[in-house]
């Protein structure tokens, strides 16, 4: 029998910590939420593995440090609103939930959505709000949100995205280009996003976020 309390100490000692995530709403959360309650049973083992789990149906919880290093440039505060895309089995939206204010959860796979809800009642995360729908259309009725946040690798952001974000939000992203990526933090000022760097991380590219085919004559 594993032992998940110690699994989530040494999770944030040698993977979090040392990736220079020092907030501490973050590193309580993930020392809080039980990361094993949100993946199927049989990948339990690997919970707290530094990798992507993959959840199936073309979804996966993103490593720990990946998602830990994104939270924290993204500098999630208590009165925010979060739009959380591919939140899968709800690991994501359970985190967020412990720092942010309230948090809209999309997820278009509907076994996933079903066990997401669950998994995130049994977990007490009462301020997230679980929907179906197309990741790449958002959740426009619920916003404009203070965060965006899309749990996989994306080559291009839509705008209808960028349209639900707020004038001074932040949206977090997970930029793929062939093997190598880059998450990248989007700051919304007078309607345009501008995207910095944030550290080097990749994740497998989630359906939607593909780049469009150009056309030249």
């Amino acid at each position: 029998m594993m032992d998940f309390a110690a699994s989530r100490t040494m999770m944030v000692d040698t993977q979090v910590r040392p990736s220079d995530v020092t907030k501490f709403p973050i590193i309580d959360a993930m020392l809080t939420v039980r990361r094993e309650a949100f993946v199927p049973n049989a990948k339990r083992a690997v919970a707290y593995a530094g990798e992507d789990v993959d959840l199936g149906r073309g979804r996966f919880l993103l490593e720990p440090r990946t998602l830990a290093k994104m939270l924290d440039a993204l500098d999630i505060q208590q009165d925010d609103l979060v739009l959380d895309l591919g939140c899968g089995l709800g690991y994501s939206s359970a985190v967020l939930a412990r720092l942010a204010q309230a948090v809209v959860a999309v997820e278009e796979d509907e076994t996933l959505l079903s066990e997401a809800e669950t998994a995130l009642s049994e977990q007490g995360a009462d301020n997230v709000a679980v929907m179906a729908g197309t990741l790449a259309e958002g959740a426009a009725q619920h916003g404009p949100y203070d965060v965006i946040t899309i749990q996989g690798g994306v080559e291009q952001v839509p705008d209808a995205l960028i349209d639900q974000l707020k004038d001074g939000g932040r949206i977090g992203a997970l930029f793929v280009d062939g093997a190598l990526g880059e998450c990248r933090i989007g700051y919304k000022v007078d309607g345009w996003v501008t995207w910095r760097m944030a550290f080097n991380a990749g994740a497998p590219i989630l359906a939607g976020f593909e780049k469009k085919p150009s056309f030249s004559l």
